[in-house]
């Protein structure tokens, strides 16, 4: 009895298998462009794993009909033409791992790398900074880790307020994002401005917002909560200021950030705010 169970699982195998090699032989019949066709309605993601299954699927999975389709709407619009040489994926990719500086210089975009879907910095310079404009309270420096051209350096406040907003045409549609504040804090700056909580709002205009109050230093202190922010891995601070999901094409998503508690604020230095797919 169980010798025959036996040969019955070998046999069932032995079909499965035949009956894989089958389906492989009818795909590896089709034409690599409409392989290619079929790949791009997966996502990113899954075309590199698609090119593993075979040299065929690899061929069709590399084509530029595929990466095409992975690429944001109106992208030729915004690279430089130094990368119109670049073959579709090695384009995504590069995307994917070097913000492209738009909006005057003080914007970037660039691309998740998994979904595809779009990813914005605002840079300082395109923000709200109160009393910003006011050199014996802000600065603006060069820093060589920043990709943008400028950014702010507070040196003394005791009002510490910053806003910015984004058009959701500006992202993926129906993702949920969620916005950062990317800082970082230089050796001159007050203690209590890294461990006072600062309160940060994300809303669409004229809803109301929810509130968070955060602290932003990363390094764990006794008797405080676990740190929210935490290192990029690119010489920035980040913290994350909110949620939203993008379900229209022309609303606007406001953010801010506020510390007006009675001392005085210094050493804070603001690259931006990135909006970012949500993990």
């Amino acid at each position: 009895m169980r010798k025959r169970e036996e040969r019955e699982t070998i046999d069932i195998r032995k079909e499965g298998s035949r009956g894989e090699k089958n389906n492989m032989d009818i795909i590896s019949m089709l034409p690599a462009e409409c392989i290619s066709h079929i790949v791009s309605c997966t996502t990113p993601q899954d075309a590199c794993r698609s090119s593993l299954v075979s040299h065929l699927f690899r061929i069709a999975a590399d084509s530029d009909i595929v990466w095409e389709r992975f690429l944001p709407q109106g992208y030729k619009e915004i690279i430089s033409r130094s990368l119109n040489s670049l073959s579709k994926k090695d384009l995504y990719f590069h995307l994917c791992n070097h913000p492209i500086i738009i909006g005057n210089g003080n914007m970037s975009m660039a691309l998740e790398k998994q979904s595809g879907k779009k990813c914005y910095m605002v840079g300082a310079r395109e923000l709200t900074v109160i009393w910003g404009d006011t050199p014996p309270y802000w600065q603006w420096i060069s820093l060589p880790e920043s990709r943008f051209a400028q950014v702010a350096e507070l040196n003394f406040v005791w009002w510490l307020e910053i806003k910015g907003c984004i058009e959701t045409k500006n992202l993926s549609p129906r993702t949920a994002y969620a916005a950062y504040f990317v800082y970082q804090l230089s050796s001159e700056h007050n203690p209590r401005t890294a461990t006072t909580p600062f309160r940060f709002h994300v809303a669409y205009e004229q809803s109301t917002a929810d509130e968070r109050s955060v602290i932003l230093d990363p390094i764990t202190h006794e008797g405080i909560a676990p740190p929210q922010a935490r290192y990029r891995g690119d010489g920035w601070i980040e913290i994350e200021m909110g949620e939203f999901i993008t379900e229209e094409d022309n609303a606007t998503v406001l953010f801010s950030l506020m510390e007006i508690s009675s001392f005085p604020k210094r050493g804070l230095i603001v690259e931006g705010i990135e909006l970012r797919p949500k993990q």
